[in-house]
């Protein structure tokens, strides 16, 4: 069993590879649609649930975040204050592209691929930007939250239950 010192070491870890996870998944998106441009295939019949499953996947990473870690990090490093309000401006603006691209692939025809497109372009340069400022800002405070974590605090799996892989 993981004693919770051994758990917040690995943490800062669990938030890098819930980010590659979302990086990747952004890029099948990508290719999907790139292929569907390209004329290299039809429109991909799972685009829709692969489009939703990510953007509930991401969605979720940063509710957990606002609503559970921010405020324990903003507790013990009150310096982290001013990046974690950045990072949540930026969770903000990346649910207004979530919501734009929920509503075009979810009524989508072939004239919206670019669009689509466009929309996943500018999603995926906000969340590198994103994700890398994250982990380079708080990836070590996370290490050293004193906070311990519990059904009655803050409850990380919130940040790492994403769905499996495809």
């Amino acid at each position: 069993m993981e004693t919770p010192n051994e758990r917040l070491t690995a943490f800062s870890i669990e938030l890098i590879d819930t980010h590659t996870w979302l990086r990747e998944e952004l890029a099948r998106l990508r290719a999907d649609i790139d292929a569907y441009l390209d004329g290299v295939g039809g429109r991909p019949r799972d685009l829709r649930a692969h489009c939703l499953t990510f953007c509930s996947a991401l969605t979720r990473h940063h509710t957990g975040e606002d609503d559970h870690v921010f405020p324990a990090l903003a507790d013990e490093f009150p310096e982290l204050r001013p990046t974690l309000e950045k990072l949540r401006e930026d969770h903000h603006l990346v649910a207004d592209i979530l919501r734009r691209l929920e509503v075009l692939v979810a009524e989508a025809d072939p004239a919206d691929a670019r669009r689509v497109r466009s929309e996943l372009d500018g999603l995926a340069a906000i969340l590198e930007s994103h994700f890398g400022y994250e982990e380079r800002r708080i990836a070590s405070a996370l290490d050293e939250l004193k906070q311990t974590f519990d059904s009655s605090g803050l409850d990380v799996r919130v940040l790492t239950d994403g769905p499996a892989a495809p």
